[in-house]
């Protein structure tokens, strides 16, 4: 672990075997798990918290203060799980007094140029593409895929196993399950190739598909909807997990194509 070309604060947590390449700055008050690589140039600020088994590479910078100006130097953190990669130039920002956290979980691939803002809650085996950018409070589900360039705006919700559209506009929650493309952006279908490579079975799909028909195609608004899902389709994880989506979504989900 030791690096003479490195600035290691004595007080951080770093497992012994721990890589660090050159000219990486690592302050006080961070933890890291073993296993795990820094490439050359990466800052590791205080606050952060990061897994077994990770690959930070050059020009990170994880853990850097909130880019909100509500920020009071709250004592915050940014967690990121085991086994997931920080490519080139990604941004990670801890909490602020809101959820007093940032989270990336387990198993993710956070490509170049990622931003994740402030009390953001990233879940495991998420990809996030290339200049993919969270404003602050967004929440992503597990095994989300977003699209390279996509924008997505402050307390979004995108729910699991979405793929989204690259370069996409989001102002609106996206719910479990489905593809989002267009512009703006909609209702594209329900993601039946990554459910099937999930092990979803092809039953589940078609019950999924059935639930997006009473949502997008009816005809009904979301509260009818949801109403009729409950009433006429059985009950099923993915179901209720929709059902439950839909009606705690705070700013709306988005719409079927026009």
């Amino acid at each position: 672990m030791k690096q003479p070309l490195a600035y290691i604060h004595p007080a951080a947590k770093i497992d012994p075997s721990v890589v660090i390449d050159p000219f990486v700055t690592i302050e006080e008050n961070v933890e890291i798990g073993e296993g795990t690589r820094i490439g050359s140039n990466v800052t590791i600020m205080s606050g952060a918290r990061i897994g077994k088994n990770c690959r930070i590479f050059p020009g990170a910078v994880v853990s850097a203060v909130p880019q909100d100006l509500k920020f009071r130097g709250e004592d915050t953190v940014a967690i990121i799980g085991d086994n997931t990669t920080l490519r080139e130039c990604v941004t990670i920002n801890r909490g602020t007094a809101a959820r007093g956290r940032t989270v990336v979980g387990s198993n993710c691939l956070i490509m170049a140029y990622c931003h994740v803002a402030h009390d953001c809650i990233v879940g495991d085996n998420v990809v996030m593409s290339n200049a993919t950018q969270l404003a602050g409070e967004v929440q992503v589900d597990n095994y989300a895929v977003i699209g390279g360039g996509a924008l997505v705006h402050q307390f979004c919700h995108i729910g699991p196993h979405v793929m989204l559209q690259g370069g996409a506009l989001v102002n609106k929650d996206i719910p479990p399950y489905v593809k989002a493309a267009r512009e703006p952006i909609s209702f594209a279908g329900v993601n039946s190739i990554g459910l099937r490579r999930r092990g979803f079975s092809s039953d589940t799909i078609r019950e999924i598909q059935e639930i997006y028909r009473y949502l997008y195609l009816s005809g009904l608004n979301n509260s009818d909807a949801v109403e009729r899902i409950e009433a006429e389709l059985p009950a099923t994880p993915e179901r209720d997990e929709i059902i439950l989506f839909v009606r705690n979504s705070k700013r709306g989900i988005i719409k079927g194509y026009v």
